[in-house]
């Protein structure tokens, strides 16, 4: 049995958080780049190069991306040959305590959903634990803003729906999303399992490589699909035209039912943040 501190934890918690919401991942900017460069719309194309520009100043001077630095979901790969010396819950929410306190973070994470009263210091961060086999620890922080959140939607078909009534849906959360999530976006795709884990399944999309497809081929092909009738839809960088509004469609799928097809649509904006670490 492998040992890791809680502390350890704690320090790569931290610097995920300030790294995340300053960095975009490099597949990300480079399908931003590229589609900026195959951008035929001219105001389309000078918002591609806004956000560019955007991105290139917060690496150069550490500062966020964004200014909605989001919630912090925290995705852990837990080894199953791995023990905690500590509380894992405490230590990743201390991480984000001091993450978003000396990363001068925007600390938006309100106590309760009606009181509205703001935590201060941006936890508790939503926390997503997987058991593997090994003696590793797996941490990937994802901010995630409420703008792209808000947009976000989930949907009980019949299994008579199919296959196009999967696209449907999808193609709906998108155009009715419209501007508002600040595209060009990603959009995650869960399909399958329950009412909540077709939601953790799209959350879940959001952290993939864009240059990785599903490894089935179907749902591969269904993942290219929808983002060419996307980017025909025409609603383009932040909704004023072009086509580039989404920058992947990133679909994972699970088992279900026989009498269920759950399917959740998570968008994310364009600064679609997530830093990894394996301790």
């Amino acid at each position: 049995m492998r040992e890791i501190s809680a502390q350890k934890v704690t320090e790569v918690v931290k610097k995920l958080c300030i790294r995340a919401n300053c960095y975009l991942p490099e597949d990300v900017k480079k399908r931003i780049e590229d589609l900026h460069d195959a951008e035929p719309w001219p105001q389309a194309r000078e918002i591609l190069e806004r956000i560019i520009e955007n991105y290139q100043l917060a690496e150069s001077g550490d500062r966020p991306i964004c200014q909605d630095t989001g919630l912090a979901c925290v995705f852990l790969k837990i080894g199953q040959d791995v023990h905690i010396n500590g509380d894992l819950t405490e230590a990743i929410n201390e991480g984000v305590r001091q993450g978003y306190t000396e990363g001068y973070l925007r600390k938006s994470v309100v106590r309760d959903p009606l009181d509205r009263v703001n935590t201060g210091d941006n936890t508790p961060a939503m926390i997503y634990y997987d058991i593997v086999p090994g003696d590793k620890l797996e941490i990937t922080v994802a901010p995630k803003g409420a703008g792209s959140e808000n947009m976000s939607q989930i949907k009980m078909l019949k299994p008579s729906d199919g296959v196009e009534g999967v696209k449907d849906f999808v193609l709906w959360a998108v155009e009715n999303a419209g501007p508002n999530p600040c595209p060009p976006i990603v959009v995650g795709v869960g399909v399958g399992g329950t009412f909540d884990k077709a939601a953790y399944l799209a959350k879940k999309a959001l952290t993939r490589d864009l240059n990785e497809h599903n490894p089935n081929p179907m749902w591969a092909d269904l993942e290219k699909e929808l983002l060419e009738k996307i980017n025909a839809s025409g609603i383009g960088p932040q909704g004023l035209g072009g086509k580039t509004t989404a920058l992947s469609v990133n679909i994972e799928q699970f088992p279900a039912h026989i009498a269920s097809l759950p399917v959740a649509v998570n968008i994310n904006c364009h600064v679609a943040r997530h830093e990894k670490e394996v301790i």
